[in-house]
C-alpha cells in the first residue's frame, strides 16, 4: 500500500514538472523583413498633356484644345514621387496651342492671347494637399494668380483639374477681342453672340517609376 502511494505520487509529481515546462516554453518569435519595395521615380514628358475647354454661345458649348509643347522643370527625378510633384514648375509656348482647327488656333493666339502680350503661360505647384486639393500659381498678362483645383494620384498617374476665370488676369479685353473676330461663330440660335470667360483645365502626366 505505502509502495502504491508513493508510486503515484511520483506520477503525479512528474506530471506536474511536465506541465511547468510546457507552460514555461515560449515559441521564438521570428523577424520578418519589411518587404515593401523601394521605388524611384522620374518625370516622364511623354505622357504630359494640357487639355483646356473654352465656352460659346448662350448655352456655353464647349470647344476643346490642347497645347503640343509644355516645358516643366523641377526635381525630375526623387525616391519621393508627391516631393517630385510639388517641386514642379512649367512654360507653355502659347504658339503650341491646337484646338485641331488652324484657322481657329492662329485667332486665339493674334486676338486673345496678342491682346494681353502673353506668348507663354507659365506656373508652378504651390500645394499639394493630402485631401486631393491642390494650388497651383499661374502667370499670364504679366500678372500671377492662385489656381485651385482637384489633383488625384494612382499607380503613377497624376492629374490635375480646375476651372479659372481670365478676367482674373485682366483679360476680358481678350475675350471681347476675340469674340468680335468671330463674332458669328459665337452667335447662337438665341441671336447672342458669346465666349465666356471661364475655361476648364485639365494636366496630366505619368512618373516612371523602377521599384526594387
Amino acid at each position: 500500500m505505502i509502495m502504491k502511494k508513493f508510486k503515484n505520487i511520483a506520477i503525479a509529481f512528474s506530471a506536474a514538472i511536465l506541465l511547468v515546462g510546457c507552460a514555461d516554453e515560449t515559441t521564438p518569435t521570428v523577424e520578418t523583413e519589411d518587404e515593401s519595395p523601394t521605388c524611384f521615380y522620374s518625370y516622364n514628358p511623354g505622357s504630359t498633356t494640357m487639355e483646356w475647354t473654352a465656352f460659346k454661345f448662350t448655352e456655353k458649348a464647349p470647344v476643346k484644345g490642347t497645347f503640343a509643347e509644355i516645358n516643366v522643370d523641377g526635381t525630375l527625378e526623387s525616391d519621393d514621387a508627391m516631393m517630385l510633384l510639388s517641386s514642379l514648375s512649367f512654360s507653355i509656348p502659347i504658339s503650341s496651342i491646337n484646338s485641331q482647327n488652324e484657322e481657329r488656333d492662329g485667332k486665339i493666339m493674334k486676338h486673345f492671347f496678342g491682346t494681353i502680350s502673353t506668348e507663354q503661360l507659365t506656373g508652378k505647384v504651390v500645394s499639394l494637399g493630402e485631401n486631393g486639393d491642390a494650388v497651383l500659381d499661374v502667370t499670364m498678362n504679366g500678372m500671377t494668380k492662385p489656381v485651385n483645383g482637384k489633383y488625384t494620384f494612382e499607380d503613377g498617374k497624376f492629374d490635375f483639374t480646375s476651372t479659372i476665370d481670365v478676367a482674373a488676369w485682366d483679360a476680358i479685353p481678350a475675350i471681347n477681342a476675340l469674340n468680335t473676330i468671330c463674332k458669328d461663330l459665337h452667335t447662337s440660335t438665341d441671336g447672342k453672340s458669346k465666349l465666356w470667360s471661364e475655361v476648364d483645365l485639365m494636366f496630366s502626366t505619368t512618373l516612371k517609376s523602377d521599384c526594387d
